[in-house]
């Protein structure tokens, strides 16, 4: 999961603050655009917070790493008109009631790290009845996933800015989640990082208290070394089994599409491991969840 909260700014039309979706000479899709903010002025103000936690909760060590990267016109536009509506921040002060979130009781995923959310519109199209809870910190990324689902009449798809660790651990309700996703994150290759990578057991913890039992844990990651710490860790977990006959790395499902970013590696020779883990149900505990 990537960082951008300090990326350039974007200027911001003056009809915005009326609700119209105003024009403007430098609004070009596609196009990244500077501007200079006055001393504590919001970057976005109808938008996503730069730090929605602030200093509220204990701070731990952080899996994923601030990146500096521009946000287009087009994507500070999505920002500016649907984040209210589609989007929220993780600040750790409420429970979410993810009916209420999404308007219907489906299923809910958590994808966490979404990149710029290319394949979270994918997976979203093409199942309707799934509810996609998406996070990340990339701003860029956010504008623009919340312009492919526009585009794309979605509405199953809901952003969420800032730590997952949070929205886990004070934001979301026992057995709340029917999956867990999580598509190359950082791999932290250097051993004294190793610390950092979110697929650790403390986090497998915390993230088995919050999928129903018989949900699915779904990673993919092409660097192999933490591939095979994924393996050994979940495998090692009394919350989880593996979905694959015989154990092991299981084939890329058709439900995952295939990203630039994957299919490039691929030509280069990377091996791209999946794992799809179930959570446990245990003796005398009930199915929850659809």
């Amino acid at each position: 999961m990537s960082d951008s909260l300090n990326a350039s700014e974007v200027p911001q039309p003056a009809d915005h603050a009326h609700g119209q979706p105003g024009r403007h000479p430098s609004h070009v899709p596609g196009v990244s655009v500077r501007h200079t903010r006055a001393k504590g002025e919001p970057r976005f103000p109808d938008g996503p917070k730069a730090d929605p936690a602030g200093a509220h909760f204990e701070r731990r060590i952080r899996s994923f790493q601030p990146r500096r990267s521009r946000v287009t016109a087009g994507q500070a536009d999505a920002l500016q008109r649907l984040w209210s509506r589609w989007g929220l921040d993780i600040d750790g002060h409420e429970t979410l009631d993810l009916a209420d979130l999404f308007g219907n009781t489906n299923p809910v995923v958590l994808e966490i790290g979404f990149g710029m959310g290319e394949a979270t519109v994918q997976m979203a199209a093409a199942d309707p009845g799934t509810n996609i809870l998406a996070v990340d910190v990339h701003t860029p990324g956010q504008g623009n996933l919340l312009n492919l689902a526009e585009q794309e009449g979605l509405t199953n798809v809901r952003v969420a800015n800032g730590d997952a660790i949070i929205l886990l651990h004070e934001m979301l309700r026992p057995d709340a989640l029917d999956g867990l996703r999580v598509f190359f994150p950082d791999p932290w290759p250097k051993k004294r990082h190793h610390k950092r990578r979110l697929i650790q057991p403390e986090f497998l913890d915390l993230a088995a208290t919050r999928i129903r039992p018989g949900g699915i844990v779904h990673c993919a990651t092409d660097w192999e070394p933490y591939a095979e710490q994924m393996l050994d860790v979940l495998n090692a977990h009394p919350e989880f089994e593996n979905t694959r006959p015989g154990g092991g790395f299981a084939p890329r499902p058709d439900f995952r599409p295939l990203t630039r970013f994957e299919a490039q590696g691929l030509e280069k020779g990377h091996v791209v491991n999946d794992l799809l883990f179930r959570r446990v149900q245990h003796h005398n505990q009930p199915l929850t969840g659809a």
